[in-house]
């Protein structure tokens, strides 16, 4: 007797169409994400539906982190908001723990592990005034121990799909871009590992800077307190 078809399946064969049909975002440099095997999709970070917004535009499975309180409410809403979560393959992180902060690089790494697509923000939060923060080095650490390789994912435009603070989605025109991949294997040999994760994460930003267009921001993209 077959299976049921999960919720990941069932939403990954009706919202990515759906979507598209909408905000018939602009695509380029699809091709530069290869289709199997470890990869990570390394992203500038404007809006909560960036996390949509690539799994979309993707031919395969991405995983996100998505902050726990998604996964946890109660009642009707909560049960559908979490279904919601899990459907599109996001895996929820304590973000204000910071041992679970550091077991989701764990996290990370089994998903890499695996084979799949795993997301990921290396600014670590939303950008406020539309720069391109400095990059933590997470993504860095994730490419060099997995020796996977990194697209740089430029977005524009979904600042105004959802801006901050807004519960829904709207209407707004999106540019997605994918650069080359970065592949570490190799290339840092010898090299002390914090000045390789450094060096690493500023080339993965320098890429995405050319995608995104970004004015660049000096230091850390803080996250605030009641976000």
């Amino acid at each position: 007797m077959p299976s049921a078809p999960s919720v990941y399946g069932v939403l990954a064969s009706v919202v990515p169409p759906l979507a598209r049909a909408v905000w018939r975002p602009t695509v380029t440099g699809l091709h530069h994400v290869p289709p199997t095997g470890p990869v990570i999709l390394a992203s500038n970070h404007l809006s909560f539906a960036d996390s949509v917004v690539i799994p979309v535009v993707v031919p395969r499975k991405v995983v996100f982190l998505a902050k726990s309180d998604y996964f946890t409410g109660t009642g009707v809403r909560g049960r559908l908001q979490r279904a919601w979560f899990e459907g599109l393959g996001m895996l929820p992180v304590d973000r204000d723990d910071t041992r679970a902060a550091m077991a989701s690089l764990d996290t990370a790494l089994d998903v890499l592990a695996r084979g799949e697509a795993f997301g990921i923000y290396p600014e670590g939060t939303r950008s406020r005034d539309g720069r391109l923060h400095r990059g933590r080095t997470g993504v860095a650490h994730l490419a060099l121990t997995a020796g996977a390789p990194v697209v740089p994912v430029g977005l524009r435009g979904t600042e105004r799909l959802q801006p901050v603070g807004a519960r829904l989605p709207r209407l707004a025109h999106v540019d997605v871009a994918f650069g080359e991949p970065i592949d570490p294997r190799g290339r840092y040999d010898g090299v002390p590992l914090g000045r390789a994760r450094r060096l690493l994460t500023d080339e993965v930003m320098a890429a995405v800077q050319r995608l995104s267009g970004q004015e660049v921001a000096e230091g850390y993209n803080e996250r605030p307190a009641d976000a």
